[in-house]
């Protein structure tokens, strides 16, 4: 007997629910797909390493709901500033996958 025929032993009223299926990363996100590829290149800016991502032509709103889906991705720090988004760490392999899964195209600079 396993935990399901246990607990309906124990409440026989209850209808168990159907399980939704785990929703998508883009699902919930309101982020401008473009047609050209991001340019994701490796920097070094004040003697720190960031991964720097280009070429992105969204609205603020848009640069915001990105970067804040690649910092919680990655659980790494990071900001966007003059159309251009600033990742700590390199992170190049794995932002070029999570940006691939949501539709753009990416194309690898330096390295």
């Amino acid at each position: 007997m396993d935990l399901k025929d246990q607990l309906q032993n124990i409440f026989p009223d209850h209808e168990p629910q159907e399980e939704d299926e785990p929703s998508q990363p883009n699902d919930d996100l309101d982020i401008w797909l473009q047609d050209d590829p991001l340019i994701c290149e490796f920097s070094k800016r004040n003697g720190k390493i960031n991964t720097v991502i280009k070429e992105y032509f969204g609205a603020k709103k848009d640069f915001q709901n990105l970067t804040k889906l690649l910092k919680k991705e990655l659980g790494v720090g990071g900001s966007f500033k003059d159309e251009v988004i600033i990742i700590q760490g390199d992170y190049r392999d794995r932002i070029m996958t999570i940006l691939t899964d949501i539709g753009f195209k990416v194309k690898r600079v330096g390295g």
